[in-house]
């Protein structure tokens, strides 16, 4: 990796490292974070003419130490208006966006949107970036890999770096990082980087940060993901040939939306996720056997994330294929008849306390021995829980299913507030976009390095049914209640 300097008006920067590997317009977002000068605008003078996107490095002779010159004007820092009320409707699009919230969008930096979309999503978890700013900045623990070390230290740069900017970021480090601790993820066809799978990005992402989060000191908090995003599930596998029946535990980081001719809302799919065939060795018939599994949830987590199974193994076309499927989903969701008997009990109290409190603010008067069961008489979608904490949870609060919040509960109840879209025909190629809602409410759709604000009634019209963005990955955020 040849290290040059690069002159841009009065300025000079002596060493710039340029990643041969990679294709010039990740130089020139090396250079945007060093100017300001978005790619589009810069004028880089090389042997031939003028650096271009998709050049070949090897064809241009480009040596250590060689001096390169760079033309183009730096973006503008937005203001605020100084003078005057000034509707959120009149200002231009930019400008929306800085007074919504965070907007700081990612460059792709060749077919990685999935994994621009994939950090968008997770970067508006408040709790997890609290755990990732405790994590030790020196050293990793003994226990921990080189690469996750390396990962996270990455990821909590990145998260850092969107916190402070508007302007779009180059998540360089982080992208290389990833993919030395996951290689599949630097694939290259035909000399580019290949498009990757979202789910799969954020899976590895999350059982990463899973292993190198853990608190070394805290016994109460032996693992902020599991208690952020892990999903407890007790299965009751079942063979009818053989009577064989048995109870297993695991523990999941997203639920499965399975679409089928049938299913046409999220929660049919769910329902249809929570049940599978699967074929292994029966020990009192001394031969394989099919068992039915039913699944049921008996922890929950401070944030529910589904996903949608769209893609499958297309044996004709030698290639991964999607459905296209038109799948509803709402903007709050309630898992309550999803759940084991034994986490129902748990959430009976909460869920009471939450549906009188709402009704309160509704002005309805409250049962005060109304059930937990889904009892609909109040509608919830008026109110927001808030976590206001750290996201930490003790041992025993998640074997029992239940993640507390100093005093608050979950309920069971979850409001959207990110969605994780998917364009196009074929996992491997189209284009993932991240749909996020920000503090104020208002919701922010990152197109890699484009920011826009939408209209939270658009948001679930991303349920797929054609061409358009589809809904790929969704996540909840709990609904608390007091106790």
């Amino acid at each position: 990796m040849p290290t040059v300097s690069v002159k841009w008006q009065k300025e000079t920067f002596p060493s710039v490292e340029i990643d041969t590997s990679q294709p010039p317009y990740v130089f020139k977002c090396q250079l945007y974070d060093l100017t300001g000068v978005p790619p589009e605008r810069q004028k880089i003078m090389v042997k031939g003419g003028l650096l271009k996107d998709d050049a070949d490095w090897s064809t241009l002779g480009v040596k250590e130490g060689q001096k390169l010159m760079m033309m183009g004007t730096a973006d503008e820092i937005v203001k605020a208006p100084e003078k005057g009320p000034v509707f959120m409707e009149d200002l231009p699009e930019e400008e929306q966006a800085v007074a919504v919230g965070h907007t700081a969008g990612l460059f792709n930096l060749g077919n990685t949107c999935y994994m621009n979309s994939t950090v968008q999503c997770l970067h508006s978890v408040p709790e997890l970036k609290s755990a990732l700013i405790q994590y030790p900045h020196p050293g990793r623990n003994n226990d921990l890999d080189q690469s996750s070390h390396l990962l996270t230290v990455a990821t909590r740069e990145l998260f850092e770096e969107l916190d402070k900017n508007v302007k779009p970021v180059a998540p360089m480090q982080f992208w290389m990082v990833l993919r030395k601790k996951y290689p599949q993820f630097g694939q290259l066809h035909n000399g580019s980087f290949m498009q990757q799978d979202a789910e799969e990005c954020w899976t590895q992402l999350l059982y990463t940060l899973s292993q190198s989060l853990r608190s070394p000191v805290s016994r109460e908090n032996p693992d902020t993901v599991k208690a952020l995003f892990g999903i407890e599930l007790e299965s009751r596998v079942h063979c009818e040939e053989s009577g064989e029946e048995s109870l297993e535990m695991e523990s999941v980081y997203a639920l499965k939306c399975h679409i089928s001719h049938e299913v046409n809302h999220l929660h049919e799919g769910l329902k249809h996720g929570l049940k599978s065939e699967l074929e292994k060795a029966s020990p009192s018939l001394g031969r394989s056997a099919i068992y039915l599994k039913d699944s049921r949830i008996n922890g929950l987590p401070r944030y529910l994330t589904i996903q949608f199974v769209r893609f499958f193994w297309k044996r004709e076309s030698n290639q991964k294929a999607k459905i296209l499927r038109k799948v509803n989903y709402p903007l709050e969701l309630d898992v309550y008849d999803l759940c084991s008997e034994d986490l129902r009990k748990k959430l009976e109290a909460p869920r009471r306390i939450l549906r009188d409190e709402e009704g309160k603010k509704l002005g309805l008067k409250t049962n005060e021995k109304s059930s937990g069961s889904g009892d609909k008489d109040v509608k919830m979608t008026d109110a927001e829980g808030s976590s206001n904490g750290s996201g930490e949870s003790s041992k025993a609060a998640l074997q029992e299913g239940v993640v507390p919040d100093k005093d608050m509960h979950l309920t069971g109840i979850y409001d959207l507030v990110a969605v994780l879209t998917h364009k196009g025909r074929s996992a491997d190629s189209g284009h993932y976009v991240a749909w996020v809602k920000q503090e104020s409410g208002k919701w922010i759709q990152y197109d890699d390095d484009n920011p826009i604000p939408q209209r939270e009634e658009d948001i679930t019209k991303l349920s797929g049914g054609g061409d358009w963005h589809m809904a790929y990955m969704c996540m909840y955020k709990a609904r608390l209640a007091p106790m």
